[in-house]
């Protein structure tokens, strides 16, 4: 009987038909997850994908070297850091020497760059602004220098980049806040200073059996209706947050096995339409 395939007679296969056998035979049972390669590729990757040979080879040697370092690592634990400068023991005091040099070089030249940056704005604002400060400093020799200004003085003496300052002048928003919230407490302190004094004032005017002024009792009257309003309003957001605590109390009890009690949630939202109902 003949063979049924021709090719198992010619053993020489064409390029095309070698990469179709090695697709059939990858989809038939394949053990391995290899990577998925177009049939009409004969190698893998490609100048635009980037994935060749060297690519390959690349990893390799990158996942050989960890290796090798991870095992050092497990071997000498306190192992010395790379591309640390490390100078010869009779020549590190000339070397330390030239490091502190140069730092000290490049500091003088930043301050010295700050000073003349000043220089020049006090030189535009005297010419800008000579008469308001003559007037400044005229009342600050009279007033007296309290010891936080003379610290804060020494402070803006030394020199300071531009960029520094900006940093220093920004606020977090905490401290925005913390200002807002102590202005507003420095208003009502004020306000009930006034009123005290006010209440102090119509007192002493009754016991002295004076006559107290119109605009006065406007006043007077007014403020005992401002208190009336705010009684209100208190009482009224205590019984909102009254009835507020009693539903979460409702909707919130659960059954034995610790699930939320549907029954009452069903029965509250009913109440609760009936009554907008009404």
């Amino acid at each position: 009987m003949a063979p049924v395939d021709r090719k198992a007679k010619n053993k020489n296969f064409t390029k095309k038909e070698r990469i179709l056998k090695k697709g059939k035979e990858l989809s038939v049972g394949v053990k391995k997850n290899r990577k998925w390669i177009q049939q009409h590729k004969v190698f893998e990757g490609s100048v635009k994908e980037g994935q060749g040979f060297a690519l390959k080879r690349k990893q390799k040697v990158k996942y050989e070297y960890n290796k090798l370092l991870k095992k050092e690592k497990k071997r000498n634990p306190d192992s010395k850091m790379l591309y640390k400068d490390e100078y010869p023991e009779h020549l590190k005091h000339l070397y330390m020497a030239e490091e502190e040099k140069l730092k000290k070089e490049a500091w003088e030249n930043r301050v010295n760059r700050t000073k003349l940056r000043k220089k020049e704005q006090v030189t535009r604002e005297e010419n800008e602004d000579d008469e308001d400060v003559c007037g400044r400093s005229e009342l600050t020799n009279s007033m007296p220098v309290a010891p936080e200004q003379t610290e804060n003085s020494e402070k803006e003496s030394f020199p300071l980049s531009n960029r520094m300052k900006k940093k220093l002048q920004k606020k977090t928003s905490y401290q925005k806040t913390k200002e807002e919230f102590e202005k507003i407490k420095e208003k009502r302190r004020k306000k009930k200073e006034v009123i005290s004094v006010f209440f102090l004032f119509v007192k002493k005017q009754k016991q002295d059996h004076c006559p107290v002024p119109s605009h006065l009792f406007f006043f007077l009257s007014k403020f005992q209706e401002y208190l009336k309003n705010k009684q209100q309003k208190e009482e009224a957001i205590k019984r909102y947050k009254q009835k507020k605590m009693e539903t979460f109390q409702i909707l919130s009890k659960k059954t034995k096995k610790g699930q939320p009690n549907l029954n009452l949630q069903m029965e509250y939202l009913l109440q609760k339409i009936q009554g907008t109902q009404k």
